[in-house]
């Protein structure tokens, strides 16, 4: 019995150290998931823009996640724990507050570090950014001259008075304006979608310039290819080098019947709407005041349709629709110059409303709400607000920006359209206001540039060169110096990052390349759009394994820009 035992404890040796002949079972091994990737045309089925007004990145993200929070600030924010550090801003150049160039003397009485504008004072006067001022105040790239060149003092009619009637820094009645910046106490509605969804702090306008120039190169990539103008729009335009011209004025889209009849043009070439309408997309351009049927609250109707600013100051009247400010509306192919009409919100977006007889998919802003509560949101939505509130100081604020914004947004996310919907916010041009970044790529040689000095836009040697445009034969085009000012750029949906920064270098076109890139197969523009050398907007997604990586709905309050459910 012994020996038996021994035999048993000797075999059991044996196969725990391998002596039989017999190898052990092999050990688990766990192999990690497979990650497939997944694009934007396998999730996204819905883009929609919000397209605003005339805001730098610094002017809106300066100080981006640090507020004041002063005890007079009904609107209160703090940063959530995480919240990533890889903003090009004053925070992480605080040099930017104490010893900023534009202390530089040649700015005389404007000359001043940046300073924070209150919620009390969000009603501000209009800087200027014109395509040659805004180049001068870049300066070389020094970014020193922007109260001498593009700054204009609080001494407009609706607030002529903004230091002495809310307490703003005396700078803010001199040309020093241009360096005032908000932060998370007034524009609280951005800096919570920056916490929850995906922000870009490298994203430029496509080119130096103004309304017309920032909304021509989100729907084409492209500002030169004028086919027409007026004498009263010479001023406007530029000789690009190769027989033709490049719009770098904001003159009105020829035969809008609301537009100036003295000062037009229209524009050659194709846009975004032409690929969308071959391809069968559905597509649509929703202005505020396009329905000149509507009679307003204070009896104006038709293009004079007028609505008064709630948060500045004496409460200016601005038109709801503004014709530079509608793209389409200066190429034949997708204008509707009579302000047609959609036959029914059945209809909206799709190739029923295509052609001259019809809206040809513009519309009014109004017409997405009623498209949205129906049931029909098309592929592809640009939205511009009415006049008062999209954010041009001036005549509107970001007060009355937020409640058109976050009550559009709030609309999109608590539709059956969210899980599969990508809102981009984006803006037209700086309005002259400060930012401090720079990135330029393509250059120019006019009369109008000024970036190096008279006619000059980045010295010869430079790596920048010009790209062709749409009647050059291939040859390059003069009249698009860019990259222009940097302005805020934010992506909320389901599928974006959470909290997230992203620093890939964008432009407007970015816009128009993710569109092509999610419902065309990639197809581009050409004839020198910038969509083909834009960069992408994929980082500021999360498109991984079919998994929604950010599906809480966050509704936001649309007076406070507080967060109200989905953290």
């Amino acid at each position: 019995m012994i020996r038996q035992v021994s035999a048993l404890s000797l075999i059991a040796l044996m196969v725990l150290t391998g002596c039989t002949g017999y190898s052990p079972a092999p050990a688990t091994v766990i192999y990690p998931p497979v990650v497939t990737p997944v694009t934007s045309a396998q999730v996204i089925k819905h883009v929609v823009v919000i397209f605003n007004e005339n805001i730098s990145f610094d002017h809106y993200f300066g100080t981006y996640p640090n507020a004041a929070n002063l005890t007079t600030n009904s609107s209160k924010f703090t940063a959530a724990t995480g919240t990533p550090t890889n903003i090009a801003n004053y925070v992480t150049s605080p040099g930017l507050l104490t010893a900023n160039p534009n202390l530089n003397i040649v700015n005389a009485a404007g000359a001043t570090n940046p300073f924070r504008l209150d919620p009390s004072q969000a009603g501000t006067n209009d800087q200027d950014h014109n395509y040659g001022p805004e180049q001068m105040a870049f300066d070389s790239g020094k970014m020193d001259q922007f109260p001498l060149s593009v700054g204009v003092a609080d001494n407009s009619a609706s607030a002529p008075t903004l230091a002495q009637v809310t307490g703003a820094p005396s700078i803010a009645n001199t040309t020093g304006l241009t360096m005032g910046y908000y932060d998370g106490n007034t524009v609280t509605a951005m800096w919570n979608y920056a916490q929850h969804y995906a922000l870009n702090d490298h994203s430029f306008g496509s080119t130096f310039g103004a309304s017309t120039q920032g909304a021509l190169n989100l729907v084409a990539g492209q500002t030169n290819g004028v086919a027409t103008y007026t004498a009263g729009a010479a001023s406007g335009v530029v000789a690009d080098g190769q027989g033709g011209y490049t719009l770098i004025g904001d003159e009105d889209p020829a035969n809008d019947v609301c537009s100036s009849a003295s000062a037009n043009v229209s524009m050659g070439g194709k846009n975004i709407g032409d690929l969308l309408n071959a391809a069968g997309v559905s597509w649509g351009f929703f202005s505020g005041g396009f329905n000149l049927g509507v009679i307003n609250g204070n009896g104006t109707t038709g293009c004079a349709r007028t609505t008064a600013a709630v948060n500045i100051p004496g409460h200016p009247l601005k038109a709801d629709y503004i014709p530079h400010h509608q793209p389409f509306q200066y190429y034949p192919s997708t204008a509707n110059p009579t302000h047609i009409r959609p036959v029914s919100t059945a209809a909206i977006g799709t190739a029923a409303d295509t052609g001259a007889s019809t809206a040809n998919h513009q519309y009014d802003s109004q017409d997405f709400t009623a498209a949205l509560a129906a049931g029909n949101l098309p592929a592809v939505s640009f939205i511009k607000a009415p006049g008062f509130q999209d954010a041009h100081a001036g005549y509107s604020d970001p007060l009355d920006e937020q409640t058109f914004v976050v009550n559009t947004i709030n609309a999109i996310e608590q539709s059956s359209f969210w899980s599969s919907t990508a809102i981009i916010i984006a803006y037209d041009d700086s309005d002259g206001w400060y930012d401090h970044l720079t990135d330029f790529v393509n250059g120019s040689a006019t009369a109008a540039d000024s970036l190096n000095g008279t006619g000059v836009c980045i010295s010869a040697g430079a790596a920048a060169s010009a790209l062709p445009g749409p009647n050059s034969n291939g040859m390059p085009v003069q009249g698009r110096c860019g990259h222009g000012p940097r302005l805020p750029l934010l992506v909320i949906s389901p599928w974006a990052n959470k909290n997230y920064i992203d620093n890939t270098v964008t432009d407007q076109a970015s816009v128009i390349r993710f569109i092509e890139d999610t419902f065309l197969s990639s197809q581009r523009i050409g004839t020198g759009s910038f969509d083909s050398a834009a960069g992408t907007l994929d980082n500021m997604f999360n498109f991984t394994n079919n998994v929604v990586p950010n599906p809480n709905v966050v509704v936001l309050d649309p007076t406070s820009g507080k967060v109200t459910s989905g953290n």
